[in-house]
């Protein structure tokens, strides 16, 4: 069956702007998670190179959190990660290098290190030739290093443009009775759902064609690095959408896009709510203060459904295979004896957490577009 031409106008017309919607979503992303997200760096290997006992709340907590190496796997006593640039302001001069100069947390390099404790644990701070942390309101140090949920959401950037490119251009070649790529075939039925059951259910036939393409765009970013995150191995494996920095920004876009493109019938239903009694109104304008908390608190919830569930699914998946080495450390005979039962739960979550990957990617795409639906109300309602 020949896609319809409406499908075809949406791939076609979509995959320019694409690259430009990812371009403005990574970089946004980018900025806020180098700006105050940055809280985790790989310090398991002690300094003495004694061996530690397995903690499993170090191997979560450390999962969960940015760091400045991708972690691949340890050899040893030795770990094997991919360095990433770390980029530094400070003092009027730039910094640049790779992050293996610090040796996972232990060493200085060009006056900078990374934190080990204190309010500032994870982070890169200045020191001193004597290791004392110097006056940081003199000058300020503005951390804009590629971390591993960074080079995850490039990573899954790249992956979108390339995929939907390369289908838009399948379409743009389909004439008589050829059909499209593959992938074109594959992705046309979940663009067509977003459209039909998402953008025109909760927009309208009206106004949803102004909204689809951002729609499209927030759904496959999400999904996308969902999945992304269930890899065990590199390029997956990171927990870019269970980073708070990641879902605020995607929040802030549709907070700030539901406000841009509001009609007047959503202020006035803001600040003049029909059906709602008088003395709710005036003196005490209660309703209409009621209606812009929730303003607010709308892609506030967005944000932290987003984060609570995908940082829980890995939490779970991790405390799976977490149980093993903790028995194992009590006896090695109830670690045999936990293995089997905790893969068969491991592999039940992974295919879960494959739903959950997608459920949650459509929950946010839908709460978007039924935001955007208040702002642009028909007439007749």
């Amino acid at each position: 069956m020949l896609p319809n031409d409406k499908t075809c106008r949406v791939l076609q017309s979509g995959a320019g702007f694409f690259a430009v919607r990812f371009f403005v979503l990574t970089l946004l992303c980018v900025l806020t998670i180098s700006g105050f997200a940055r809280n985790h760096t790989d310090t398991s290997v002690p300094s003495n190179h004694e061996e530690a006992e397995f903690n499993a709340g170090d191997i979560i907590i450390g999962h969960m959190l940015d760091a400045y190496d991708w972690h691949l796997f340890d050899i040893g006593k030795h770990s094997v990660s991919i360095p990433l640039p770390v980029i530094l302001f400070y003092s009027g001069r730039v910094y640049v290098f790779l992050s293996n100069r610090f040796h996972h947390g232990h060493a200085a390099y060009k006056g900078f290190r990374i934190a080990a404790d204190g309010p500032s644990k994870g982070r890169i701070i200045r020191v001193l030739d004597d290791g004392i942390t110097p006056d940081m309101q003199a000058s300020y140090l503005l951390d804009l290093s590629i971390t591993k949920n960074v080079f995850a959401i490039f990573i899954a950037s790249v992956l979108i443009c390339v995929i939907f490119i390369r289908a838009a251009k399948s379409y743009r070649k389909v004439s008589g009775a050829n059909l499209p790529s593959r992938m074109g075939s594959l992705l046309e039925p979940v663009i067509i759902f977003i459209r039909d059951q998402i953008a025109i259910g909760a927009i309208g036939p009206k106004h949803h064609e102004r909204f689809l393409p951002y729609l499209l765009t927030l759904f496959f970013f999400i999904f996308f690095n969902n999945l992304l995150g269930l890899l065990p191995f590199f390029p997956g494996g990171a927990n870019t959408t269970g980073n708070i920095s990641v879902t605020l920004v995607l929040a802030l876009f549709t907070f700030f896009t539901t406000q841009i493109f509001a009609n007047k019938g959503y202020w006035r239903h803001i600040f003049n709510t029909p059906g709602v009694p008088f003395w709710l109104k005036l003196p005490i304008p209660l309703m209409p203060i009621i209606e812009l908390v929730g303003v607010v608190i709308k892609p506030f919830v967005l944000m932290i459904r987003l984060f609570a569930n995908i940082m829980a699914g890995h939490m779970i998946l991790l405390g799976f295979v977490s149980l093993i080495f903790i028995l194992g450390n009590v006896n090695h005979y109830l670690g045999f004896g936990i293995a089997p039962l905790s893969i068969i739960f491991l592999i039940f979550m992974n295919f879960l957490e494959l739903l959950v990957a997608f459920i949650q990617a459509y929950v946010f795409t839908l709460f978007s577009a039924l935001f955007f639906g208040l702002a642009v109300p028909e007439e007749h309602h």
